[in-house]
């Protein structure tokens, strides 16, 4: 009898991994930077388990066939956008972490539906953006920025009279009340800061449980429109989805205080510019500071914010610090890593379409090697040391508070691996070695809030899992 009959088969290698869409398992799979070229931080993180390769692209139509047909990783920043269409062009790709917080540059629930995990970077920057965020609103209230641009320009301040006129406009913090939209880790942070200064603080978040303004000692409201109209300032810090589109617009302008400042350091499209542009000239709004802008990059001699007064712009930089930066591109990195060295969307720690993924493939895939590093150690899944970020997110939302750029908690790399296998250059003749750039999640239909505003608005519920159910006996 032939001997080769009596051996058992092989068992199928997609058989390990569950029915995901896209391409087969590699030994040692290529990983891209889609839209940037600095990789010097991510490579020693992927250096054993990974090819590392940058394109430096601005659309999917700049990003070279061979990492379209072959890569089963990609990171990105916020420059590139991968609709559905660009998404089906990856023939392998497996995950995609996006550098920062905000995933509203990509389709996460096709994504989920191509097999293809979306992971963000909740846990960094929230001490800068919080900063940042009360650095905006001390220049509103004191006019900071303006008074130094006179001195510069010139001009003399000879007596008091010259001084008041220059000055006009500029309030007294103590008393005030600042309005936060979104308590998450940024809002919060916020919150803390501006008591400091003699702000009185009140907040709107349906998703938060009560009590959590007694813990903070803040005030807390239970309508978008009860914030508005009690609000000396406020402040966004709420991410972007469908059903918060122009929060700020021209009939919530006219609920706000006569005279109120406004501050955004989450996302551009939480303000509409054609409303806002009107309050400012009309003088509803004192003043007003974006450093996110609905458009980026912003061009400040184009649009309708061109000619609006005691208007203060920032290049969407709030996140950033040496620091910070460092500490996003270390998180994403070993993100990817947990993918290729553990089990999808199981080792993830911050995947947000885990629930399009899951009813898309019907189970938990094994990760890209298969659950095993390509030189055949079995997986050691990587611990967090911050278990709310860990969690996997319950279905039906995926906004997150954090000012566009922030969240809490998160750390370092869990492996101290070296830096990057090597790809060709970029262009007609392949990717390069290389990688680097910044910025909030969307979300599913949202539940009617207290007042009928969806609650995905402003964040999300608790991030916490359910307890498991209880094993048969």
């Amino acid at each position: 009898m032939d001997k080769r009959k009596m051996m058992p088969k092989r068992p199928r290698m997609d058989s390990l991994r569950g029915p995901i869409a896209n391409g087969p398992i590699q030994t040692r799979p290529l990983v891209a930077l889609l839209d940037g070229r600095d990789c010097s931080i991510e490579m020693p993180i992927l250096k054993d388990v990974a090819t590392v390769a940058f394109c430096d692209a601005q659309s999917t139509s700049e990003i070279h066939e061979k990492v379209l047909n072959e890569a089963v990783g990609a990171l990105m920043w916020h420059t590139i956008i991968l609709t559905k269409e660009d998404l089906e062009k990856f023939k392998t790709l497996r995950i995609i972490v996006r550098i920062g917080s905000g995933v509203d540059n990509i389709d996460v629930k096709a994504a989920g539906e191509l097999g293809i995990a979306v992971c963000n970077v909740p846990g960094y920057g929230v001490e800068e953006v919080a900063d940042t965020t009360l650095c905006l609103i001390l220049n509103l209230y004191r006019r900071t920025y303006w008074l130094a641009n006179m001195v510069r320009e010139g001009k003399k301040f000879t007596g008091p009279e010259q001084v008041r006129e220059a000055a006009t406009g500029c309030a007294r913090i103590r008393g005030d009340t600042l309005g936060i939209v979104g308590l998450g880790r940024i809002g919060s942070a916020v919150a803390l800061r501006a008591k400091a200064f003699g702000f009185t603080v009140i907040f709107y978040d349906p998703y938060l449980p009560d009590g959590i303004e007694k813990s903070l000692g803040l005030n807390r409201v239970y309508t978008l429109q009860d914030l508005l109209f009690q609000s000396d300032c406020v402040s966004l810090h709420c991410t972007l989805n469908e059903h918060n589109h122009h929060l700020i617009n021209e009939f919530t302008i006219k609920q706000m205080r006569p005279g109120a400042f406004l501050v955004n350091t989450a996302r551009g499209g939480l303000v509409d510019d054609d409303a806002l542009a009107a309050a400012l000239k009309q003088g509803r709004i004192r003043a007003a500071a974006l450093d996110v802008h609905e458009n980026e990059p912003y061009n400040v001699f184009q649009g309708p914010l061109k000619d609006a007064p005691n208007l203060l712009c920032t290049p969407h930089a709030a996140f950033y610090s040496d620091a910070s930066c460092t500490e996003l591109r270390e998180m994403a990195a070993s993100e990817i890593r947990r993918a290729i060295v553990g089990r999808i969307p199981d080792c993830l720690r911050n995947c947000v379409n885990k629930e399009y993924f899951l009813s898309s493939t019907g189970s938990y895939p094994e990760g890209i090697n298969g659950g095993y590093y390509s030189g055949g150690l079995p997986v050691q899944q990587a611990h967090s040391t911050t278990p709310h970020d860990s969690a996997p997110p319950p279905p039906g939302g995926h906004s997150v508070v954090g000012g566009g750029g922030g969240g809490g908690g998160g750390g370092g790399p869990n492996s101290s691996a070296g830096g990057a296998g090597a790809g060709g250059p970029t262009g007609p003749t392949g990717p390069t070695v290389g990688g680097g750039g910044a910025g909030g999640p969307t979300s599913a239909p949202p539940t009617a809030g207290l007042t009928g505003i969806p609650h995905s608005i402003v964040s999300e519920p608790d991030p916490r899992p359910s307890p498991p159910a209880p094993s048969p006996r």
